[in-house]
């Protein structure tokens, strides 16, 4: 897979349910290491000059590494990628929205061909090396990282400081540098009313809990972002460990809340979920916060055995195929927001009445 697949309706390695553990309710696992070059402006106060040093600075690093990891990932320059690339790289989770704004040349991605691994160049830090996988993988994230970050810093002088680690642009990375995630979809302790309880405990434990896509977005579809607040004064492995704990704890929850639903509640679940159902099925308009609701009763339903048939991978690459830069390159031309949502529907249709009539015809000829 290339760089054009991720771009071109290709989907990325984090969707893949089947290979990640606890992926009914884990959707995905992120480690995010900042980093930023020793005696060049962070880039907040960077201008085109020194932002092009960094990037020169940044190539060569990756051009020249023998590391077989690094030297396998492939470079975009973001003034040779489209506004609706860039879209779609931030709905896909491969580069924050204020990345994808940027069309600067000293502005891209180095990516890997599965989108596992996705490294930030001159975001908010000179580097944001990121790596994402399906289900819970903390661990294995943070290696994959950590090897790309000791490959890098062979060739690069990174701003580091003996007492309070790494320099980065925004004070809570200080440290570590790191921000470790989990994507949750977690309909049970929405459904039984604990959703504000539990998330104010969360909060009192150090961690931060946002939507879909992190910061300043809000929970739609029961998706839930959980990470670490701040940086300094733990390591890794204590921050890798503690959010680890706490999203173990919060799957038990959720298996346990969804087991009493649908054990005191079955008749108005599989309500619930038929009717969802059945409106992604048949509607002919539909908006992406009413679509991604209905689409978090189906996977619910799905979870809990309700519906048969369709792979839990489709719904992951749902939640992102119905986002407005997919949907627009789908079309191959620019849509309004209400004909963003009639090509919606069709796109959800089609993908979910495809699923069903494979699973038919793969009962037939069993």
């Amino acid at each position: 897979m290339s760089k054009n697949d991720l771009l071109n309706g290709h989907f990325v390695a984090w969707m893949d349910a089947e290979k990640g553990p606890e992926s009914d309710i884990v959707i995905s696992s992120r480690i995010r290491l900042a980093r930023n070059l020793q005696d060049i402006s962070f880039p907040y106060f960077m201008n085109a000059e020194k932002g092009n040093k960094t990037m020169q600075e940044i190539r060569e690093a990756w051009r020249q590494s023998e590391d077989q990891l690094l030297s396998s990932l492939e470079l975009l320059s973001f003034d040779n990628t489209s506004a609706w690339d860039r879209q779609i790289l931030v709905e896909k989770h491969l580069i924050s929205p204020e990345h994808g704004t940027a069309e600067e040349a000293y502005r891209g991605l180095l990516l890997s061909e599965d989108g596992s691994i996705a490294i930030m160049i001159n975001e908010e830090d000179h580097l944001r090396i990121q790596v994402m996988l399906p289900g819970l993988q903390l661990e294995k994230c943070y290696d994959l990282a950590q090897k790309i970050d000791d490959a890098l810093e062979k060739r690069l002088n990174f701003a580091f400081d003996e007492e309070r680690g790494y320099l980065t642009s925004c004070p809570t990375n200080v440290g570590t540098g790191m921000r470790a995630s989990v994507m949750l979809h977690l309909p049970g302790i929405a459904i039984s009313g604990q959703r504000n309880r539990i998330f104010q405990n969360i909060h009192q434990l150090g961690m931060a809990v946002r939507g879909l896509y992190g910061e300043g977005t809000e929970i739609i579809g029961n998706y839930v972002q959980l990470s670490n607040q701040i940086t300094l004064g733990q390591s890794e492995n204590e921050i890798i460990t503690n959010l680890g704990l706490i999203t173990r704890q919060m799957v038990e929850q959720e298996k346990i809340l969804r087991k009493s639903l649908q054990q005191e509640m079955r008749y108005q679940l599989e309500d619930r979920v038929g009717r969802a159902y059945g409106i992604l099925t048949n509607a002919r308009v539909i908006n992406s916060n009413e679509a991604l609701t209905l689409l978090s009763d189906v996977r619910l339903g799905m979870d809990l055995g309700i519906i048969k048939g369709i792979n839990p991978y489709l719904i992951n690459q749902l939640v992102v195929a119905i986002k407005p830069g997919h949907l627009q390159k789908r079309s191959g031309d620019e849509m309004e927001a209400f004909m963003r949502d009639v090509k919606r529907a069709e796109v959800i249709k089609e993908i979910l009445l495809k699923s069903k009539q494979s699973e038919i015809q793969s009962e037939k000829e069993e």
